[in-house]
């Protein structure tokens, strides 16, 4: 049997910083590593795959649950690729006007993207949420008319329906029609893309391609304000990938396998997840599940039939699969069987997650698999740190890459961490003065993050995400609360109800916890039937006193009045998408939930005790 590497000091680089203390007592950290040259384009590496391995399965997904997996080889891709690019420079686009997706990831959706990519036309991503999710599609309607598309794609056209005629007579864009979709009138099937390819304007196209060709548009969530369309040049994610293979060396020696549903309209599954595996002529399987409930069934039958040499997930993801795997010996043992790493992102993993994993990977390998991850955002590309070693605790984001400057400055009791370096955008889409705002006077791009030295005596021991800057609060006592530690710690102790926790309590004597429910979870402590509504699973006796239990367990560990909530409310309504209250991968908009349910916040926090709050049971 093949061996399977998994000791993070063979698959990582070492990690190794330079710290400098600066006179205004900022500091600035950065890779011991220089960046080594990278691709003037992402279209190179589909051309050198398919040159040196033609054969090799690159994109696969399936068209129902439980089918056949289908897709294209390298040779195919690029083919088709050339085929989709020719058809585009044939509608002579005018310079700068993008091809838009409405689309969830599939194969179809990643031909156009490379197509664009290939011959220096912008591609942009808008949420699928904002389509189908939405109800009145006024996130949509006005990123079309900020984009003005000169193609517009759809999969499958039926389920765009509503959206599309929500943004009729808004664009001038020419539809594109999934492959079996019934085309809608005046909408070209994708199938007409695939003809003839002029071998001699696609060629000058894409070696017209350079480092400051406008490769993406990909949108910010946005909250109240409308999102920020990031524009992603080619030396970003070319850079970015660059650094990632360095800090990552075991990907030159096995290409990467990965089962991911990471949506490509947001930065980690379209430039980080989907790149990484073009740039290694790794496989990509489309996971058309999500960690939902009902929908996280699919990625569990595909994990059954797919082993994945690394796999990415959310924290809310990772919940789900301990809970799967644990049940499941089969699916356990297929999951581990070349697993050489895991990856977390978007968020802290709850420690009670991380530890679960580990032993898991123990006790089915021998040996703990890896758990890391990274740091970064739309406008990084979005790495700008990656923990390259195995860290004793969730939360540690790792040491700068190559290339990437940090800088590190004390603000309102943090250490706020800002970015340098050809990873980082040049701007947002049409929205100057933003632009503007974003950087600070040495081109540092301003994130809004926090860290603290995970070991203060030893920078390559990495940082650690400490929540965002304008994020946390003061309690009337004066107290600091960090926010983004407490949230993770609440889901902690208040698991399994607990999905997500929006934290509240700012000027006021004591914090509380709104508590977006893990609805399967409450019912089946409650033992209630699925016909059972919401307000009868939450106001169950069972439910509210493990809550209850929980902040209990909460106190009784912390050492002080910001290290614990002292009042929880259960919320009945799911977080809002066109509030801006949650995104594609499931995070939380801490602000914008705060903002939208601020009475139901006062309600916690009333002299009076509302009915639905649940305290403490001390």
């Amino acid at each position: 049997m093949t061996h399977i590497e998994r000791d993070p000091a063979r698959l990582f680089a070492a990690p190794a910083v330079n710290l400098q203390l600066r006179d205004d007592g900022s500091m600035l950290l950065s890779s011991r590593q220089a960046l080594l040259p990278h691709a003037r384009s992402i279209g190179t590496w589909l051309e050198q795959w398919a040159a040196s391995a033609p054969d090799r399965p690159f994109l696969l997904e399936r068209a129902s649950a439980g089918g056949p997996w289908q897709g294209v080889t390298y040779g195919e891709a690029r083919n088709k690729v050339r085929q989709i690019a020719s058809a585009l420079l044939a509608m002579d686009l005018k310079p700068g006007q993008p091809v838009a997706v409405l689309s969830d990831n599939g194969v179809e959706h990643a031909l156009l993207m490379l197509a664009c990519l290939h011959v220096g036309i912008p591609y942009a991503a808008i949420s699928p949420a904002y389509s189908l999710m939405s109800k009145d599609h006024a996130k949509l309607k006005s990123l079309i008319q900020r984009l003005q598309p000169a193609v517009l794609y759809a999969a499958p056209t039926e389920r765009f329906a509503g959206a599309l005629a929500a943004i009729s007579g808004l664009h001038g864009a020419r539809l594109i029609a999934s492959a079996g979709s019934a085309s809608p009138p005046g909408a070209a099937p994708f199938s007409s893309l695939l003809g003839t390819v002029d071998n001699k304007a696609v060629e000058k196209a894409h070696a017209d391609v350079g480092p400051d060709t406008v490769a993406k548009i990909l949108f910010t969530s946005g909250s109240i304000a409308e999102p920020k369309g990031v524009v992603n040049t080619q030396r970003m994610l070319c850079a970015s990938q660059q650094a990632k293979a360095q800090v990552w060396p075991f990907l030159a020696q096995t290409p990467p396998v990965i089962v991911d549903w990471l949506p490509w309209n947001h930065t980690f599954g379209g430039n980080h997840n989907l790149n990484l595996v073009l740039m290694h002529g790794g496989t990509l399987y489309v996971d058309a599940g999500k960690p939902m409930p009902g929908l996280f069934d699919t990625t569990i039958a595909n994990l059954r039939e797919i082993a994945p040499t690394i796999y990415f997930n959310v924290p809310r993801g990772f919940d789900m699969l301990v809970t799967a795997l644990r049940a499941d010996a089969d699916l356990r043992r297929k999951f581990f069987s070349r697993l050489q790493v895991m990856f977390y992102a978007g968020s802290a993993l709850p420690q009670n997650l991380w530890e679960a994993l580990l032993e898991l990977s123990r006790q089915e390998t021998g040996e703990a698999v890896p758990m890391v991850t990274a740091w970064g955002s739309t406008e990084t590309s979005p790495l700008a740190t990656d923990c390259h070693f195995q860290a004793p605790y969730s939360g540690v984001i790792g040491v700068p890459v190559p290339g990437v400057e940090l800088k590190l400055l004390k603000n309102g009791g943090k250490l706020e961490i800002r970015v340098r370096g050809p990873n980082v955008m040049p701007g947002y889409l049409l929205q100057p003065e933003l632009t503007a705002k974003a950087f600070d006077e040495e081109g540092f791009y301003r994130i809004g993050d926090a860290v603290r030295f995970a070991d203060p005596q030893r920078p390559e021991a990495g940082l650690v995400f400490d929540g965002r800057v304008a994020e946390d609060f003061k309690l009337a006592s004066g107290t600091w609360v960090n926010v983004g530690a407490l949230r993770v710690r609440g889901i902690e102790f208040l698991a399994p109800v607990a999905q997500d926790i929006v934290v509240t309590g700012h000027d006021g004597d004591e914090i509380g916890f709104l508590v977006f429910p893990n609805m399967p979870a409450c019912r089946q402590l409650a033992a209630l039937p699925a016909e059972a509504t919401a307000a009868e699973v939450l106001m169950h006796d069972k439910v509210r006193t493990a809550v209850s239990a929980g902040l209990a367990a909460m106190r009784a560990a912390g050492s002080g009045s910001s290290t614990f909530a002292g009042r929880a409310l259960l919320l009945q309504e799911p977080p809002s998408v066109d509030a801006g209250e949650i995104t594609d991968k499931g995070y939380i908009n801490q602000a914008a939930v705060l903002r939208g349910r601020a009475v139901l916040a006062a309600r916690l926090h009333a002299l009076t005790t509302d009915p639905e709050t649940i305290l403490p049971r001390l």
